[in-house]
């Protein structure tokens, strides 16, 4: 008899509990709010997360500032521009946290899609270098900002995110990109590549926390 209330406590919290999708872009993230079932969950939001302050316009293409720079006086001179970028993304993600909450769901974590980590310093080009190192600040700054939000928070390397789904999913990729088009079909557009990269990442991370409440 007492795992009754129990159970019924973890049903209300699965109907509330929600993840939170980002795909880290120059500039900004693409963020998608996942919830309900995790056989057909549904997009609750959908929005982008400036990462950019324009007062600072260092801070749109901050590898581009530096190219003049060996790579290690570059890295060093970005740190500081990094740290504001930090600030600003931490400050949006909580935003998006306070409107999932005022609409009466409770944020369970956020999945990260973005560009693995790579050996930069090995790219001749210094201007491909620095596309290729801002891919990777800021999908590092969305995980500071959901670290920074005390949110359990995982990396997705956006190469190999249908296979990842696919296992964790439990589930053919034909009928994972079936339900993704479903979703864009309810939610409306945009629903493009980026859209449904941020809504795998946040259905891996619904499926991650209903895994782990249920043990």
């Amino acid at each position: 008899m007492r795992d009754k209330p129990v159970a019924m406590k973890r049903r209300i919290e699965d109907s509330q509990s929600v993840s939170i999708g980002l795909r880290a872009k120059t500039a900004r993230a693409i963020a998608v709010v996942l919830g309900g079932q995790l056989d057909s969950p549904r997009v609750l939001k959908r929005v982008e997360l400036k990462l950019a302050d324009p007062a600072f316009p260092e801070t749109s293409q901050p590898y581009h500032e530096v190219l003049d720079l060996p790579w290690g006086k570059a890295q060093v001179a970005v740190r500081k521009i990094a740290t504001r970028i930090e600030k600003l993304a931490t400050k949006e993600l909580a935003r998006l946290v306070r409107e999932a909450q005022a609409e009466g769901s409770i944020v369970s974590g956020v999945g990260i899609v973005g560009a693995g980590d790579r050996n930069l310093e090995k790219i001749g080009s210094t201007h491909i270098r620095a596309h290729a190192a801002e891919g990777v600040l800021f999908r590092e700054v969305l995980e500071v900002a959901a670290a920074a939000n005390d949110l359990p928070n995982r990396l997705f390397n956006e190469r190999d995110l249908d296979e990842t789904a696919e296992v964790e999913l439990q589930l053919p990729i034909a009928k994972i990109k079936a339900q993704l088009a479903e979703m864009g079909r309810a939610a409306g557009s945009p629903w493009r590549a980026d859209e449904k990269a941020a809504a795998t990442a946040a259905w891996l991370a619904l499926a991650a926390h209903r895994r782990e409440g249920s043990k």
